[in-house]
């Protein structure tokens, strides 16, 4: 989430008359994240947040949008989207498609607890449940083509080693196929800053807008590479047991998916390593922008390249 789209309180208010949520109270951008323009909204009638799409056109919305709806439907704590007199959820304000939904309970924590984690994995099992009979399809465009294509695109600004060590790491994620492992509806990006947290509880997940079918444990993986992990890089043991126990209640890992666990987790790292790479060499202009850290996710890579216990099992 960031602010690329300045949106004013004279551009909300013809577009809040095409909905019953109120008249504007307050207008505040959200500064984080790094693909859409987001604001919070505050009406008489309640909180809601605003997305204006930076890169996803229209027509590329309803399979993210109707998704939305399918799992409030089946009671996953995600946000709703509102529709308009006209019944659309998707709209537009100044240039671009539009979404609004309910503000949910909760914040963003940057410390979890075990106890979080654990609520983190089951609400994610169970998503993965709940959208098995959503009817929309989405390939992951950002899978190995993409992490591949976009390493060559900054292996020349990158020290010699840190180009090596991803090269290698992609030719191994090259001779490793995933085929066989459960698939479906992904999150593909369910980070601590796309989850609230109300006390213990998850008051919901947000920013579906890299959902995609996909490994269900490819999606385990980037949870617990963020939710589990320690400010060096590695993974916190009491955090991560908690984690997928909690998910495996809801959903068992197959005994493929346990061989798999391993380099399922270099994956992960190594598709957010390359993005950050991306975001850092090459940033996009905002007006609230920021780009991440690349070398977290490289040093994430690395503690998992000599990692003894991966909990699965």
């Amino acid at each position: 989430m960031s602010v690329f789209t300045t949106v004013t309180p004279e551009d909300l208010a013809p577009f809040l008359k095409r909905y019953a949520i109120g008249s504007l109270l307050e207008l505040k951008g959200i500064a984080a994240g790094i693909t859409n323009t987001n604001y919070f909204v505050t009406t008489t009638h309640g909180r809601y947040v605003l997305t204006l799409f930076e890169t996803l056109h229209a027509d590329e919305l309803p399979f993210y949008v109707n998704l939305l709806a399918h799992l409030a439907h089946h009671g996953i704590a995600s946000a709703a989207p509102i529709a308009n007199f006209a019944d659309d959820y998707i709209d537009t304000l100044n240039g671009r498609p539009t979404l609004l939904v309910n503000c949910l309970p909760g914040a963003v924590i940057d410390s979890p607890n075990a106890a979080q984690a654990a609520q983190v994995g089951e609400m994610l099992a169970q998503m993965h449940l709940a959208a098995q009979s959503y009817a929309g399809r989405m390939a992951n465009p950002r899978d190995l083509a993409w992490w591949t294509d976009t390493a060559e695109q900054v292996y020349a600004q990158m020290p010699v080693a840190d180009a090596t060590l991803l090269r290698e790491q992609l030719a191994l994620q090259a001779r490793t196929s995933y085929a066989d492992l459960p698939h479906g509806i992904v999150h593909a990006d369910l980070f601590r800053d796309n989850v609230l947290i109300d006390g213990d509880k998850v008051g919901g997940f947000i920013d579906f807008y890299y959902a995609c079918n996909d490994a269900f444990l490819y999606d385990v993986a980037i949870t617990l590479n963020d939710w589990c992990v320690t400010d060096d890089g590695d993974i916190d043991a009491a955090r991560a047991r908690a984690f997928l126990a909690a998910y495996q209640g809801v959903r068992a890992f197959t005994p493929e998916e346990v061989v798999a666990w391993p380099l399922m987790l270099r994956g992960a790292a190594i598709r957010f390593w390359t993005s950050r790479l991306y975001d850092f060499y090459k940033p996009a202009t905002g007006e609230l922008t920021f780009a991440k850290d690349p070398g977290h996710f490289q040093r994430v890579l690395s503690k998992h390249l000599v990692r003894q216990d991966f909990w699965l099992a």
